[in-house]
């Protein structure tokens, strides 16, 4: 029975195309295959001495990981990938929004530098802000998810804070609008 179940779901996944994530039903289904792709850096609890309050995120860029604090000497272990030269980025920034499957309009200066980028991209998996979104501030940068998991650990964005699907939906799961993020060098 079990087998049947996931042979439905995956036949549907792979008959509609990628960008056809308008449903809820859809999304659900990705989100649930979401769960069967491999982590490029695991996720782990891990030591923290850090000074800050629990439920801060903390990018640290040079490492190429993220934190979640927890509280009583522990934080939750991410890994990302973070702007590269040119656009990387440190600061103290708020979390303003979140949104699940997002949809994505390029900023006007990564459209300059690529003009072949589409103009809107309706959420879903071929989109380049994944399963979720994370904003923070005022900025245009986010933490958000990626179709390119081998990205993680790697300096590749334009300023914005990448993680796996699996991950930004944990990470989403875990912080409200108000979540202070301190992202240093």
């Amino acid at each position: 029975m079990l087998r049947a179940i996931f042979l439905i779901v995956t036949s549907l996944a792979f008959c509609a195309p990628a960008f056809a994530y308008s449903n809820a039903f859809s999304r659900g289904v990705a989100d649930f295959l979401n769960i069967f792709s491999e982590q490029p850096v695991p996720r782990q609890v891990v030591p923290w001495s850090g000074k800050q309050a629990p439920g801060t995120v903390v990018v640290s860029t040079s490492q190429r990981r993220l934190y979640y604090v927890l509280g009583q000497g522990q934080a939750i272990r991410y890994g990302v990938g973070v702007g590269r030269q040119g656009f990387s980025w440190s600061g103290t920034k708020t979390v303003t929004r979140k949104r699940e499957w997002p949809d994505w309009r390029p900023p006007a200066a990564m459209l300059k530098r690529r003009p072949d980028l589409p103009r809107y991209m309706e959420g879903g998996m071929e989109n380049p802000l994944g399963a979720r979104a994370i904003y923070l501030g005022s900025s245009l940068y986010r933490i958000h998810g990626s179709n390119e998991p081998d990205t993680i650990g790697a300096a590749v964005s334009s300023g914005c804070i990448r993680m796996t699907n699996r991950d930004v939906t944990d990470l989403y799961d875990r912080v409200r609008p108000g979540t202070k993020v301190i992202v240093q060098r």
